[in-house]
Parts: structure tokens; C-alpha cells; sequence
């Protein structure tokens, strides 16, 4: 219960900031999010002319009260999706979030199976003696003298 009403007070501490920065964005944020299409270098690390004239692009659209959603597919209708620093979260690039995600469990399953296996595959390590009908080891004759002295001395 103290879990859900924490899961719920984070929300609306951090609902407000998201939706501010939806409504109001920044260049120094757009910058990171949007690529170089000669470069192709992320927008904030490119001095090309075509980085310049999307930079005030961005700030002419920030003055007249733009969305980043809006500023971001205008700028996707005029360069392709490659303007984007990272894939779309939905249709086909959805798979670039998902196939990492999903070889990484994988990778971590077949590591899992192949230990189990191999500590399964390991046989009990043998004393020295040969194994009885009852799966267990007979000592040697002068292994288990040996051993009966020394536990008499305890005794």
C-alpha cells in the first residue's frame, strides 16, 4: 500500500515538470534530441551551416509558443526521421528499445541454463577408493586403519 501511494506522489511531483517542458522548451534540450542531417553528429555538437539554420528554426518556433512534439515533427516532415536522435517509440522503431532489451534477458537465460547445467554435470569427487553397489566409496584397508587410530587418540 505505502508502495502505490509513493508510485502516486511521484507522479504528480513529476507530472507538472514534464508537462511544462512539453509546453516550453529550450534549444539546449531540443539540441540533444535532434541530429545534424549532413554530420550527423547530435545538433548541440555541430557547427555545419544546416545544424545553424535548424538551431533558428528551433528558436523561431520556440518565440511563436510551439510544442517540442510540434517543433520535432515539423522538423521530421522536413528531414525524415533521421533528424531524431533516437528512434520513435512506436511502429517499427519500436524494436530498436525492444531487441537490446530482449537479447540482454536472453543472454542472461542462456547463462543461467548453462551453469545450472554445468554444476549439475559435475560428478562428486572420489576419495581414492573404487564405488560399492550402494553408490558409495570403500575406503582402502590402510586409509581406514590409519583413520581408526587417529580417531582413538581422540577418544
Amino acid at each position: 500500500m505505502k508502495a502505490i501511494i509513493l508510485a502516486v506522489a511521484v507522479l504528480l511531483v513529476s507530472a507538472p515538470a514534464a508537462l511544462a517542458s512539453e509546453r516550453h522548451p529550450t534549444l539546449a534540450e531540443l539540441e540533444g534530441q535532434l541530429m545534424c542531417p549532413t554530420c550527423k553528429t547530435p545538433l548541440a555538437e555541430s557547427n555545419s551551416p544546416a545544424a545553424n539554420r535548424i538551431r533558428s528554426f528551433v528558436v523561431e518556433r520556440i518565440r511563436g509558443g510551439d510544442t517540442k512534439s510540434e517543433i520535432v515533427d515539423k522538423l521530421v516532415t522536413e528531414f525524415g526521421p533521421e533528424i531524431r536522435a533516437a528512434p520513435a517509440k512506436n511502429g517499427f522503431d519500436l524494436l530498436a528499445w525492444l531487441l537490446p532489451l530482449g537479447g540482454l534477458l536472453g543472454g542472461a537465460v542462456v547463462i543461467g541454463a548453462l551453469a545450472w547445467r554445468w554444476s549439475r554435470a559435475r560428478e562428486p569427487a572420489s576419495i581414492g577408493g573404487v564405488p560399492a553397489q550402494n553408490g558409495r566409496v570403500s575406503i582402502e584397508p590402510e586409509l581406514e586403519r590409519r583413520l581408526d587410530e587417529e580417531l582413538a587418540r581422540f577418544e
